[in-house]
């Protein structure tokens, strides 16, 4: 019998995403579940990664900027948007379907999974 075991995850996991434009630029907001999940995605969802996952897109350069009290970051992909808007031929000129593409960016499986998972809300009596 053999055993498998997982050495990566896919972000969705442990976060969910928003996604836009502005002008030939996009940004990818990533919000981690839980503050746990969020302090290792800090070590670990850093800009080279990001560039290096969208590097089809050609971005000249991709930026980081946090914001803890939300357990988010805003990721900004230079010149990725092939002009942008009114100018690209790519089918998604404004950047709204990369928010979806990342959440299936492979991610090391971190120790405590169960701690950084999306908590099951609870319903009033």
């Amino acid at each position: 019998m053999s055993m498998t075991t997982t050495t990566h995850i896919a972000l969705r996991a442990i976060a969910h995403t928003r996604s836009g434009d502005k002008g030939n630029h996009a940004n990818v907001a990533v919000l981690a579940y839980t503050e746990s999940g969020y302090r290792w995605l800090e070590r670990h969802l850093t800009p080279d990664v990001v560039q290096q996952y969208f590097a089809g897109l050609g971005c000249s350069k991709v930026e980081r900027f946090a914001a803890a009290n939300l357990h988010a970051f805003n990721f900004m992909l230079y010149n990725a948007l092939g002009g942008g808007a009114s100018r690209s031929l790519r089918i998604d000129t404004q950047g709204k379907t990369l928010g979806q593409a990342i959440l299936d960016l492979p991610l090391p499986m971190p120790p405590d999974l169960d701690q950084m998972r999306r908590q099951a809300k609870r319903t009033l009596p």
